[in-house]
């Protein structure tokens, strides 16, 4: 089974790089054409897929009339990547979030989101520092560093949470409420020379819990979208605001849980990623072995790769560092169609959820650039 190629998309990870590039921090490559502007905001829709706006135009009026080209987010398709990837400017390979959840040598696997241990919920803080696990210079840092206002715009409850210090270091931090103080303070940052980041992640959660595309998802769309016109309505001259996402989202269909399918878990020690997308970590020997059983079992509803496979195949972009290959699983999973695979015993609640997203279909890769100058 060939695995989808969005080699002609832009990646997410090029938006920020090219924003600072516009702004003269050197340095940076500019490979995304942008208008020129003395500040520039990303507003990072959480679970807004291309696909999905364009399924729901009606509901997003000025989302769609202003989204012109999709961007690819890369595997996985999921927060923990994207985020990484705005504060890095790189994919997952290179920054190394490699999934909702994946394994650290020496501790375990970490809920990247929660940075806590999958397995107890203990707090990993301590035993991952955040710039250990993520210590490339973040997209803040280096707008900073040339003299460039850094900010976040983004909800209090997240202001000091390990990812923020893992991916937003050299930011000064705006926690915010609600959709109101989010656009005006978005708006305060942008009156000077400055860079942007805002994220909201509502859309997301309603689409989790009640699938994308419902009645719920649609209405709290809406609200996105009035959020866009707020702020493309209230941009100072010479600001540049860009919109994206950082994965789209399907409704689940048919579910497989790995807990009760014998196939699946002989030779495998430990599990990581998500429903849509699973790193298998084997035991010592066993690659080979748990690769061809998930291969069989799975079928036509999954892409089943090595390790090796899947970053020869560019899965995790162009380059996988040495810190960041061992926390790729021995055997990497990629879901077709509205395939999910669920632990209904170690991940109750993730398993319960209608949407989902993390895989490389179409429907979880695109998402939408947005770009509004004032």
């Amino acid at each position: 089974m060939d695995v989808p190629q969005y080699a002609d998309v832009p990646h997410l990870g090029q938006v920020v790089p090219s924003l600072l590039a516009m702004l003269g921090v050197p340095g940076e490559s500019g490979t995304l054409a942008v208008p020129e502007a003395r500040s520039a905001c990303v507003l990072l829709i959480d679970g807004l897929g291309w696909q999905l706006l364009s399924e729901h135009a009606a509901d997003a009026p000025v989302l769609t009339e202003l989204a012109k080209s999709p961007l690819r987010v890369g595997f996985p398709s999921t927060t923990a990547a994207g985020v990484a990837a705005i504060g890095t400017g790189l994919a997952s390979g290179e920054h190394g979030m490699v999934g909702y959840t994946f394994e650290v040598p020496g501790v375990g696997v970490l809920n990247a989101l929660r940075w806590r241990s999958h397995d107890d919920g203990s707090d990993l803080r301590g035993a991952l520092p955040p710039r250990e696990v993520q210590p490339l210079p973040t997209t803040f840092e280096r707008a900073a560093a040339a003299g460039v206002d850094a900010a976040v715009v983004s909800s209090a409850q997240f202001s000091d949470t390990a990812l923020t210090r893992a991916t937003q270091s050299g930011a000064r931090y705006e926690g915010v409420h609600a959709l109101g103080d989010l656009a005006a303070r978005t708006l305060e940052v942008l009156a000077g020379r400055s860079f942007c980041y805002a994220y909201h992640s509502e859309l997301d959660l309603v689409g989790h819990l009640y699938g994308p595309g419902s009645t719920a998802w649609r209405m709290q769309l809406r609200q996105v979208d009035r959020l866009v016109e707020s702020l493309v309505d209230g941009l100072p001259a010479g600001a540049l605001l860009a919109v994206v996402a950082d994965h789209g989202m399907v409704r689940i269909g048919e579910k497989l849980d790995l807990e009760s399918t014998p196939e699946l878990l002989e030779g495998v020690r430990a599990f990581g990623g998500e429903v849509r997308a699973r790193h298998a970590y084997t035991e010592p020997g066993a690659e080979a072995d748990v690769l061809a059983a998930w291969q069989s079992v799975l079928g036509e509803r999954a892409w089943v790769r090595s390790r090796d496979e899947a970053i020869e195949q560019g899965w995790f972009g162009t380059s996988v560092s040495d810190r960041v290959r061992p926390r790729i699983g021995n055997v990497v999973a990629a879901a077709r169609g509205t395939f999910g695979m669920v632990r209904e015993l170690a991940e109750a609640a993730e398993s319960s959820l209608l949407g989902q997203h993390g895989s490389l279909t179409e429907a979880e890769q695109l998402v939408p650039l947005v770009l509004a100058a004032g």
